[in-house]
């Protein structure tokens, strides 16, 4: 006798990406798996007496959202950080951060997040005697919102040894002031890692990113139940936005470890990939560990396949390589993290390992060294299906474009990281670009003309992980008029480049991504019809119950 479905729901709007069956009223489940797709009576009549009846009310029914590129421990840890975004001057710093440090006595340090580069007013870089005018008397640190620069003040500087400067790795630095001391602004990891060290978690919220490397010394019991906690919330809170799965994009098998112990308390509330970080400063014989990481974790909920670089900064510290000076610079095209003979070696191993590659490019010059070292890998070890990624791609000169699709190469895009994102200053990003580099740059819909993959994500905790401000980023950005070219995005394209291209991205476009029999039950149920809606209106639907792996993860 054949066994009735757990779950069956009727009444939604299916968009289902399956092209045999591309519309539908409702879904059976039955176990961890899509068991049927169509009408509602079609549906209803293999019901159970024990199946769970859903009403998706008219609203849409889609494949669960993959987040293909967060950062899943710093995100968790950030929700309980002070969110500093859209606050500007001194005294509403003061007034933001005064209460929220008094409320928080034991934490060692207080530490804000979203500080926008212009905090203080266009072309006011912060100090530490800035910072020392709100807190003086314990550390205080702020992140900007791409996470590339940490603000200080003097306790901090001093509580972690960089007052007096040091040594940072290629691509970091301690900005040092005219007194001889450092003057609080920590560009890339390799010069902030010590301020992260005084969080409640040690800094191992942001080890993956840092150096790739696991907790040293090992994390204690509690350090380890501590972790695990802040990533349940995490994960909790991207059930809420209808996420199924997440691609992190910074790496260590100490975090592997946390997520293989979550699924066995049954506490993994989403799908989670992790990547092996290899560093500028890494000798590319590190990337055996890599093919072990992989080897060792190769499950359907937690997985590695992928090796993640970063080959520059962002365009709003002056860190993305260009191909030419930044304007008003004589000389400064960016910071150097890899050396590209490195680079390019790197590449070709992680490739004949048969590793997935991502690299973090921004910069039109780092954006083309990727291209040129994913070509040398093709070159040398014969061209596969290896879905190698470049996430960002902010700046790309116009010649590189159609590169992209003709060595297979996936653009890994985050729309609301631009300038027409309705989340960061419209101005911010223009005004360290030439004008000629700006009609190319966020080239959503010109790098989708050349038949190229185009995957979307946010980059949590860079901006929220919040899915449908994202897609009205996509499908409704703003119109800031020449030089910028319009790149508006279709709603159909926009929610498969969130759901069946990034389950294709991962290996997996046969086994979820689709609704359709057979496929795994990882679904999003919508408060509205989304095809209904108005693309500015978009942001009124939100996720109102969330299955993966035939499990209700969320309810609204």
């Amino acid at each position: 006798m054949a066994t009735s479905p757990d779950i069956i729901i009727l009444n939604g709007k299916l968009i289902t990406f399956d092209p045999d069956q591309p519309k539908a009223q409702a879904l059976a489940i039955t176990g961890s798996l899509i068991s049927a797709v169509g009408e509602n009576d079609d549906i209803k009549a293999l019901a159970g007496e024990n199946s769970k009846m859903i009403d998706a009310k008219g609203g849409t029914v889609l494949p669960g959202f993959i987040d293909s590129h967060v950062h899943l421990f710093g995100g968790s840890f950030e929700l309980s950080c002070l969110d500093l975004y859209e606050v500007e001057g001194l005294d509403a710093m003061k007034a933001a951060i005064r209460p929220y440090a008094d409320a928080n006595p034991d934490e060692k340090i207080v530490f804000c997040i979203q500080a926008d580069y212009d905090i203080l007013g266009l072309g006011r870089t912060l100090t530490r005697h800035d910072l020392d005018q709100i807190i003086a008397d314990r550390p205080l640190a702020m992140f900007a919102p791409d996470h590339h620069t940490i603000w200080a003040n003097t306790a901090a500087l001093k509580a972690t040894g960089l007052l007096e400067g040091g040594k940072v790795d290629a691509g970091s630095e301690i900005v040092m002031g005219n007194d001889g001391l450092a003057s609080g602004e920590l560009l890339e990891p390799g010069a902030y890692a010590p301020i992260l060290g005084l969080t409640r978690h040690g800094g191992r919220e942001m080890l993956g990113l840092v150096t790739g490397a696991d907790p040293v010394p090992p994390a204690t019991k509690a350090d380890r139940e501590l972790d695990k906690d802040v990533i349940e919330q995490g994960l909790k809170h991207c059930a809420a936005q209808g996420i199924t799965t997440l691609h992190n994009m910074d790496g260590n098998r100490y975090q592997l470890e946390l997520l293989t112990e979550l699924e066995a308390e049954g506490r993994l509330h989403a799908r989670v990939e992790i990547p092996f970080h290899l560093k500028g400063t890494d000798p590319v014989s590190r990337l055996s560990e890599a093919a072990k990481m992989r080897d060792d974790f190769q499950g359907d909920k937690v997985w590695c396949n992928r090796v993640k670089m970063f080959i520059d900064g962002v365009v709003e510290s002056g860190t993305a390589l260009m191909l030419q000076p930044y304007p008003g610079s004589d000389d400064n095209t960016g910071d150097e993290v890899f050396t590209q003979e490195h680079f390019v070696a790197s590449c070709v191993e992680a490739d004949r390992l048969g590793m997935q590659i991502s690299v973090h490019a921004i910069g039109d010059a780092g954006v083309r060294r990727t291209i040129d070292a994913y070509q040398a890998a093709q070159q040398a070890n014969g061209k596969r299906d290896s879905r190698h990624r470049i996430e960002h791609l902010e700046v790309m000169h116009p010649d590189d474009i159609p590169r992209l699709a003709e060595l297979d190469v996936v653009a890994s895009i985050q729309p609301a990281h631009a300038p027409i994102g309705h989340f960061f200053p419209p101005t911010g990003v223009g005004k360290h670009l030439h004008d000629h580099q700006i009609p190319s740059a966020y080239a959503w819909q010109d790098i989708r003309n050349t038949g190229a993959k185009v995957i979307f994500s946010t980059d949590w905790p860079v901006i929220p992980v919040d899915v449908m401000p994202n897609i009205k980023a996509a499908i409704a950005p703003l119109d800031l008029g020449a030089p910028w070219r319009d790149q508006t995005q279709s709603l159909n394209d926009t929610l498969a480049s969130y759901t069946r291209d990034n389950a294709w991205v991962e290996f997996n476009e046969d086994r979820k991504g689709q609704l359709k029999a057979g496929m795994m039950a990882d679904i999003a149920i919508m408060s509205h019809d989304l095809e209904a809606l108005a693309p500015a209106d978009i942001t009124d639907a939100s996720a109102i119950m969330t299955i993966c792996d035939g499990k209700v993860t969320y309810t609204a």
